[in-house]
């Protein structure tokens, strides 16, 4: 059972889109930029620290490149059992798995980054770090605070996030290193996310999540909420709309796809920071994270491994390493080549059909298993249409 998870707002970092500029799954940044109506390929190879900083810049870039990751992953033929995020990473979950379109994703990204920058203008607030503390003694914290300040994230074990105002945050940041806390460490945010101080941002993105009318999915998604998975779409209004201002019980999430059989969790976009939460929360946990091309490699190798030492593998526990994805390079009506019948060999470049004028080359060498889309089918961009077996 493989989990894909997807890193939230602070993962983002200068430069973060330059390895990829080169890679087909780039193409993906121009399609969100014109959606979004901004230079997103300007913030993912030039914008500074402070300029990714910003909420709405942060949420946009970190969104946009973990569905690049996910592109290139599903071109390998990767697919997950589960599907979850920390926080903004629940909206790329959503798009992965269908449930959004990437339009829809874009749309309500940008929605929801600028309510919420907006909202952490109007109510100042800040969050911390408490490492090396129970979950129930940092609640403990915030209550002997007496003040504006609450747990905004369960992250793992003895990693709790609390936000709030200035003055709530650092008097229970003195209570939490009374009751034995190893250190409080004040986070770099322009908000108390994921606390009461978000309700306007949550009045405000209600209308457009009702709007977007989620879709129901074959790949459960992992709410934050309540850490449970989610297949119906009608679900995830009320879901997403309480996420923004109750905490993320993302160490909860973990544990519930741990007791599925989700032992092998990949980590798609900027950073690593989920995969170090996984293997502190989940019990002989196998995780990697994939933020580059050159990671697409440590993957495939990633997945031999971890099929070579299950003894008991079943079709479709794990996706094979061999396996490759030929995926549409436009929108329209596909029809297949004729006289490529399963089991043929196909080289690289080979055409094996065409989307409305456009033909569809495989950029893999192989024996065509099966072809996914049907002949007279409308598909969409990047939708899967063959799938190959390298060796």
């Amino acid at each position: 059972m493989l989990a894909f998870t997807f890193p939230g707002q602070g993962s983002q970092r200068p430069g973060m889109g330059r390895p990829w500029a080169d890679h087909d799954s780039w193409e993906l940044v121009a399609e969100a930029s014109e959606i979004a109506e901004r230079d997103i390929a300007r913030l993912l190879l030039d914008a500074d620290a402070d300029e990714l900083r910003d909420t709405r810049n942060a949420q946009l870039t970190t969104f946009v490149s973990s569905l690049m990751v996910l592109d290139a992953v599903e071109r390998l033929g990767v697919e997950p059992s589960f599907c979850a995020g920390h926080s903004l990473g629940e909206y790329t979950a959503l798009t992965a798995t269908g449930a959004l379109s990437l339009d829809e994703g874009v749309r309500l990204v940008c929605e929801r980054a600028d309510a919420m920058h907006q909202a952490g203008h109007d109510n100042v607030g800040t969050m911390a770090a408490v490492l090396g503390l129970d979950d129930d003694q940092v609640e403990v914290a915030c209550r002997r605070a007496d003040s504006d300040v609450w747990v905004a994230n369960f992250n793992a074990p003895g990693q709790v996030v609390i936000a709030g105002s200035p003055e709530g945050v650092a008097a229970a940041g003195i209570v939490a290193k009374q009751l034995g806390a190893k250190k409080v460490m004040p986070l770099q945010v322009s908000g108390a996310f994921h606390t009461p101080y978000m309700a306007p941002a949550r009045d405000r993105l209600r209308q457009a999540i009702a709007l977007a009318d989620p879709r129901d999915t074959e790949v459960p998604v992992i709410s934050n909420v309540d850490a449970l998975a989610h297949n119906a779409g009608d679900e995830w209004s009320s879901l997403l709309s309480a996420q923004l201002s109750s905490p993320v019980r993302w160490k909860h999430c973990l544990l519930t796809m741990s007791g599925l059989g989700v032992l092998d969790f990949i980590e798609l976009g900027p950073g690593g920071v989920l995969t170090g939460m996984a293997k502190r929360t989940v019990d002989g946990a196998r995780t990697i994270s994939v933020s580059t091309p050159e990671e697409l490699d440590k993957l495939l190798e990633w997945l031999d491994a971890g099929a070579s030492s299950t003894s008991t593998q079943h079709e479709g526990e794990h996706l094979f390493a061999v396996e490759r994805l030929v995926v549409s390079p436009s929108a329209g009506v596909f029809s297949p080549l004729g006289g490529l019948d399963d089991g043929c060999q196909i080289q690289v470049g080979t055409v094996v059909g065409h989307v409305g004028d456009t033909e569809v080359r495989s950029p893999f060498a192989g024996v065509l298993q099966s072809y996914i889309a049907v002949e007279g089918e409308r598909v969409t961009l990047r939708q899967p249409i063959a799938w190959l077996r390298t060796v």
